[in-house]
């Protein structure tokens, strides 16, 4: 489907967010069309004032600096107020949990609840009898926050999103899992390159399969081969990588040599934080086919549009 051509109701029939298998092709685009929106509304400098009286309570497991920052300030500009919640995995483990959590932040007037590195299963259980909308800005799992800012970069960038070739190069976690299935219900063709030893889980790739082909390979090189968009990710997030590790997954590191089997004029994204020299060289995350900050400035928009859309 052709996002050009569809018309946007900028209207979602949704409580929360917390992984893309949960929508289809039509409400992606409600989100796209909401994020070219709030950004317009931002470029003008329009005061929007959609949650206004609403308090929005992030739980975040570790740290995010650019999710965090779009989260408290896209809430504030949308003239909601944010609050963050203690979170400790003691107390989790103790017998705490995210319904009671939500079950009493509820009654103290708060419209969503945005968590990071809390597990898929507990958020979709939790989701069946949540009385306030959840998001997933990040887990293990999946990262469909991140991925929907991305589509959006990718639509602003290329004027389209239907038949473009997205390349994934490198670690296959949470980021490459949430991408794969949004840019194949988007209409592009994936490609995904990682060593055998960190292949995205084969649950997400046979759910991603449904709604067409992914190509998978070991060999960068073949993924990248006509590639109007070359991703990676971060090795080093959160956890130390072995020289073993290294050694792995340095013939993945995309560099001008793996570029240049992209297409003319591929455009290079990261999520960041990147580690110049390890996954990325320096001369690609800070060269001229670089994107990598619009996907930064876009979190902002993008997270406006999903609380816009899904608070009630």
């Amino acid at each position: 489907m052709d996002i050009n051509r569809y018309s946007p109701s900028y209207g979602i029939n949704r409580k929360h967010f917390t992984k893309l298998a949960d929508f289809t092709t039509e409400e992606l685009f409600e989100f796209l069309y909401a994020t070219k929106a709030m950004k317009a509304k931002f470029a003008a400098h329009e005061k929007t004032y959609i949650l206004q009286g609403v308090t929005v309570a992030l739980l975040f497991g570790d740290t995010s600096l650019r999710m965090r920052s779009a989260l408290e300030i896209g809430i504030r500009q949308l003239e909601g107020t944010c609050v963050s919640l203690p979170y400790n995995d003691a107390d989790m483990q103790a017998g705490e949990n995210i319904k009671d959590i939500a079950d009493v932040i509820a009654r103290y007037g708060v419209g969503a609840l945005v968590t990071r590195s809390i597990g898929q299963r507990k958020l979709d259980d939790f989701c069946t009898v949540s009385p306030i909308s959840v998001i997933n800005s990040g887990n293990e799992d999946f990262n469909p926050l991140q991925t929907l800012g991305d589509l959006y970069t990718i639509w602003e960038k290329k004027g389209k999103l239907e038949g473009l070739k997205i390349a994934y190069v490198g670690k296959g976690e949470n980021v490459a899992a949430s991408l794969v299935m949004g840019a194949i219900k988007c209409g592009m063709e994936v490609a995904v390159a990682t060593p055998p030893e960190y292949c995205i889980k084969n649950e997400h790739l046979t759910h991603a399969e449904q709604y067409g082909k992914i190509m998978l390979t070991y060999n960068p090189v073949e993924a990248v081969k006509g590639a109007d968009v070359v991703y990676t990710d971060s090795y080093l997030y959160h956890t130390a990588v072995s020289e073993k590790e290294r050694d792995i997954l340095k013939p993945y590191q995309v560099n001008n040599a793996l570029m240049a089997f992209a297409a003319h004029n591929a455009v290079f994204m990261h999520p960041l934080p990147a580690s110049r020299g390890i996954e990325v060289t320096e001369d690609v995350i800070d060269g001229k086919n670089s994107i990598v900050l619009d996907q930064g400035e876009n979190k902002l928009h993008v997270i406006k549009a999903i609380l816009a859309l899904l608070i009630k």
